[in-house]
């Protein structure tokens, strides 16, 4: 199976930016990791960060209809207020994972809302990149 593996703005600067509520763990290094686990699997990932909500839109379009797998989506910055990313997401008809490094709901109220939350077939918030592990796991689980 191939997956898409979506990252949103800032995401570029982890290891870097707050590393208290983010980790230390930079962008390379998680897509290095799940690289290992989608060979493990006998799957593939493509990765994709963008600091711009219509470029995401953009690469999950020009992809699904080639899809066989799922899409995972850490959306960063765009949590509250992507919705025409959560709508092009849930055009493809594929499983939708979404990942939060840091616990999204232990943090102020303002920002505890998800637009992603309601199209998620699996939801992992406050693991730091071993979300990303998990999520691959389950999405592989779904459609195996």
């Amino acid at each position: 199976m191939h997956h898409l593996v979506l990252q949103g703005p800032n995401l570029n600067r982890l290891g870097r930016r707050d590393p208290e509520r983010y980790g230390t763990q930079t962008l390379a290094e998680i897509q290095a990791d799940l690289d290992v686990l989608a060979k493990e699997l006998g799957d593939t990932v493509e990765h994709f960060q963008s600091n711009h909500e219509g470029d995401l839109i953009d690469f999950v379009q020009q992809r699904q209809d080639e899809l066989d797998g799922g899409i995972i989506l850490n959306p960063s910055g765009l949590t509250k207020v992507g919705y025409s990313l959560a709508n092009a997401l849930e055009d493809t008809g594929r499983p939708i994972a979404i990942v939060h490094l840091s616990q999204l709901f232990a943090h102020d109220a303002a920002n505890r809302q998800d637009v992603f939350a309601g199209i998620a077939a699996v939801y992992v918030a406050g693991a730091g990149g071993r979300g990303y592990r998990y999520a691959l796991d389950a999405l592989h689980g779904r459609l195996s």
